[in-house]
């Protein structure tokens, strides 16, 4: 079964909120999707374009059932948390994107 491939990609208007934003992925949120079924989890700040500042956290999640339990099970409370601290703000907003992942490389190097 091919893994599936599930990108947040986050609009955010300022430098603080982006901190913000980045925090809160790194000190939970990433791990209660890993908890909810994905097997591996990056964040990245995208710099093309530059602006608006943008935040790509990706999912690889071993099958469509994984991906699909995680839906509808663990999804729907992350996404209002999300959204309770980040989307009311001004120049905040969401795009979700999933795939099937065609091909995986490893890198060998760890991020600073």
């Amino acid at each position: 079964m091919p893994l599936v491939s599930y990108s947040v990609i986050a609009t955010l208007p300022d430098e603080t909120t982006a901190s913000e934003y980045t925090h809160w992925l790194s000190d939970g949120h990433v791990q209660a999707v890993l908890d909810g079924g994905a097997i591996s989890a990056s964040i990245t700040r995208l710099t093309s374009p530059a602006q608006p500042i943008l935040i790509e956290t990706t999912y690889l999640f071993p099958d469509r059932a994984a991906f699909d339990h995680y839906i509808a099970i663990h999804a729907p409370k992350l996404r209002a948390d999300g959204i309770a601290r980040f989307g009311s703000r001004p120049g905040v907003s969401f795009e979700r994107r999933e795939g099937t992942l065609i091909l995986s490389l490893p890198c060998g190097v760890e991020p600073p």
